[in-house]
């Protein structure tokens, strides 16, 4: 039982649950806790003021926090833990599991109750430590939480099962063996925290202190509280709302809330859900008994395996040491053979010194002598000797031009050591399988009749040749990044079709196929050039091929994405040419001429598109051929559109189809990686405008700006401009512009996103041509 200790520990005093009240998110959380973390909202957003104003509400509101920038100095329209302004200055502590707690702003009144059970400010917050959930009390504050007797009840089972000594409560790291018990506030203490939390003076001093085991047989004793209604606390618990999914007692039948739901005998629900929760620990204990088995299994196979790799690893140490040693060989014959070519090429360079050096002191003297000759007066002196001195002179002359200044010898040395042979088995090397290993698949074959383009989207499909006996266990799919760079994996599996989602509007993509299996892989197939669609509206101008729609292709979210999902993709009709390269292959979707007059509405690409439940979060709800959705949660879940753009100028709209108790839905546009169970904008993933029925906020990375009057409500249209000419992320209300523009320095893959609950339906609208005025202030830029 050692292991369910967690869930009987209170998340925020880290200790065992003392009178554990549930929140309206199942979560429990000690009385006494619940009071510690309270805040106080303004008095604008409590529920007393919100009936008098005439919205419905429900006794407990769920509070998004951005409602404090009502007193927030900063206005940034959203808060956290250290952020609400009833205690801008209070210190948060940390509980033993790191839960951030906030004490009281101020000491509570005096009162008869216990401190737990004490009123509580008026407009009070509380916020669940586990899941940050916030809601508003109303006017019961924690009495209106129901009392979790059967958390209470294992609570002492367990610890009346445990046979060792009582630990102190209080210590921060090793507890301590207690030595006393306090009665009144329930609490085991060693002697070091007696002393320092629980001092004999003041109130403490008339609190009773009692041995260990005496205080364990007291809350043994103790009678067990009866479970009431918490709208009437005089009522005990009768009967069970269907609907609600709670216990409710006689009084709400007849006057309360639960008197127009269904309910069910108390007892029979009570055996049923036992029933269920036995059947559903059966299955989970099969599952855990599996587990245990299986972690002996790895166990055994952690030993095994240590055991192998001494072995095998001194083996090949010694494989790889034997290489070496050849290679080492090797090495010295090379270097024998490289230094006699060393001592050759010196011998031949310092032969030629030796040779001109001679040569130029001889050149040298006949130089001096016949100058020396110049300078006699002896005319037939002279002339007795010139003729003789100019032949020497030319014969020397032409000594000097027959290659003698020319190296006989080149600096640079003639071999050439070819190792890549080498290098290819070094990388090549290997273990070979203990038996043999079947050869590579076959090339693909590219089937065009299945290929085609639509918006920025390309499905392509291919199939092993007939004549092939090799299966293949795979295959790669290759793209290029559209400006022709380096090919990267899309797809890697066994399917033999593939949508890949994502691609820029009016780009040139090629895409190559190869198949694998344990042996290796084959060769690459024909390339296919891929032309994305400029706009929808578009003239056929080459020769069609019928497409079929009944195959289920496997649909990639994005080119450079880890996300896979299956899903059926029904092609509209492409169209080919084949170009005259006989390796590339040319699929083209149908262009649009842009002959006409300059329209930058002409000019920019037209999607059409829906939202995507393959990425989309598990509590979102389609429909309208998934151009409607809502949430069946009251937190804000993500869902994106199945286009991504990285290019042009593009717009949709949402209409709001239903708005109930204010919630604050969130549009704009994410990456395909974005949280998809926060609010669009939280993470650095998203940019957002979040609105609600007075004002909106635009968000990114948690970071809230330009507050702006003006909301939603049933009805409203929303409009998203993203302009990737200008680098820009618009919104609109309405056909007006909810303030400036959002945001800039948009540049990368974006996908359509929208973020909302179960108190919001919208209805994507795609195909629209940007804003009027949008398009008459570009083309003047």
């Amino acid at each position: 039982m050692e292991e369910m200790e967690e869930e009987l520990k209170c998340p925020v005093c880290g200790s065992f649950y003392r009178e554990p009240i549930i929140l309206p998110c199942s979560h429990n959380i000690c009385q006494a806790c619940a009071r510690n973390i309270l805040v106080q909202t303004p008095e604008s957003e409590s529920p007393q003021s919100r009936r008098a104003s005439g919205s419905g509400v429900s006794d407990y509101d769920y509070l998004d926090l951005d409602k404090m920038s009502l007193y927030s100095e900063a206005d940034s329209g959203y808060g956290s833990y250290g952020g609400f302004a009833s205690a801008p200055t209070t210190p948060c502590q940390k509980s033993p599991n790191g839960v951030r707690v906030f004490p009281p702003a101020m000491p509570p009144p005096a009162t008869h109750l216990s401190p737990a059970l004490a009123s509580v400010p008026r407009n009070s917050c509380i916020t669940c430590p586990q899941c940050h959930r916030s809601l508003i009390l109303d006017d019961r504050g924690l009495r209106g939480f129901p009392k979790n007797r059967v958390l209470e009840g294992v609570i002492d089972r367990y610890q009346q099962s445990k046979a060792a000594a009582l630990k102190c409560q209080l210590c921060e790291k090793a507890p301590k063996e207690a030595t006393v018990m306090c009665e009144q506030c329930d609490v085991f203490y060693c002697d070091p925290c007696r002393l320092r939390c629980h001092p004999p003076r003041g109130p403490l001093a008339k609190h009773r202190l009692v041995p260990p085991a005496q205080g364990r047989v007291s809350r043994r004793l103790s009678p067990r509280k009866v479970s009431t209604c918490t709208d009437h606390e005089l009522e005990n618990h009768s009967m069970y709302c269907v609907q609600c999914k709670m216990p409710v007692c006689y009084q709400c039948l007849e006057e309360g809330k639960h008197s127009s739901h269904e309910v069910k005998a108390l007892g029979a629900m009570w055996k049923l859900h036992k029933s269920q929760l036995s059947q559903a620990l059966n299955g989970l204990s099969d599952r855990a008994k599996e587990a245990k088995e299986f972690l002996v299994q790895l166990r055994n196979m952690v030993q095994q395996i240590q055991e192998n790799s001494v072995e095998f690893e001194a083996c090949l140490v010694a494989q790889c040491d034997a290489l070496i040693d050849a290679l080492n060989r090797r090495k010295a014959q090379l270097l024998a053979r490289v230094n006699k070519e060393h001592e050759h090429k010196l011998k031949v360079v310092r032969d030629q010194i030796s040779h001109c050096t001679v040569k130029l002191r001889q050149t040298t003297g006949l130089m001096e002598y016949c100058l020396e000759v110049i300078k006699e007066n002896d005319p037939s002196g002279f002339l007795q000797i010139s003729d003789a001195l100019i032949r020497r002179v030319h014969l020397t002359e032409d000594q000097w031009g027959k290659g003698t200044l020319t190296p006989r010898m080149t600096t640079d040395f003639d071999l050439s050591l070819d190792n890549s042979p080498l290098l290819q088995s070094i990388h090549q090397l290997d273990f070979v399988q203990m038996k043999a290993s079947p050869p590579v698949p076959a090339t693909p074959i590219l089937q065009l009749e299945d290929c085609c383009t639509h918006n920025n989207s390309a499905t392509l499909s291919w199939k092993q040749p007939p004549l092939s006996t090799v299966p293949a266990e795979g295959y790669i799919l290759e793209l290029d990044d559209g400006n022709g760079g380096q090919f990267r994996e899309v797809y890697v599996g066994k399917e033999t079709m593939c949508t890949v989602d994502g691609l820029h509007f009016n780009s040139t993509y090629n895409a190559r196929i190869k198949a694998f299996n344990k042996t290796g892989v084959s060769q690459y197939s024909k390339t296919l050039v891929l032309q994305t669609s400029e706009d929808t509206d578009s003239e056929e101008q080459t020769v069609p091929f019928p497409v079929p729609s009944e195959r289920l292709p496997l649909r990639r979210m994005s080119p450079f994405s880890s996300t896979l999902n299956l899903q059926p993709s029904f092609p509209r009709r492409a169209y080919f040419d084949f170009r005259s390269s006989p390796h590339q292959l040319s699929l083209h979707s149908s262009l649009q001429s842009l002959n006409a007059p300059v329209d930058i509405k002409k000019l920019l690409a037209v999607a059409w598109f829906a939202f995507d439940p393959g990425s989309a979060h598990s509590d979102i709800i389609f429909s309208n051929d998934n151009l409607t959705v809502t949430c069946s949660s009251y937190d804000d879940r993500v869902v994106l559109g199945k286009t991504g753009f990285s290019k042009g100028v593009h717009y949709w709209e949402l209409t709001v189809d239903r708005y109930d108790n204010h919630p604050d839905p969130a549009f704009g546009v994410a990456r395909i990686d974005v949280m998809k169970d926060v609010m669009l904008g939280k993470d650095d993933k998203a940019w957002a405008m979040y609105v609600d029925n007075n004002r909106s906020w635009f968000m990114h990375n948690n970071s809230h700006t330009n507050r702006t009057e003006g909301g939603i409500t049933k009805g409203a249209t929303i409009g998203v401009l993203l302009d990737f000419n200008r680098k820009t992320l618009t919104f609109f209300i309405n056909d007006e512009q909810q303030g400036p523009i959002a945001f800039e320095n948009v540049e990368g893959l974006f996908f359509p996103a929208v973020s909302l609950n179960r108190n919001v339906q919208v209805t994507l609208h795609t195909g629209l041509q940007v804003p009027d005025f949008y398009s008459s202030r570009a083309s003047i830029a």
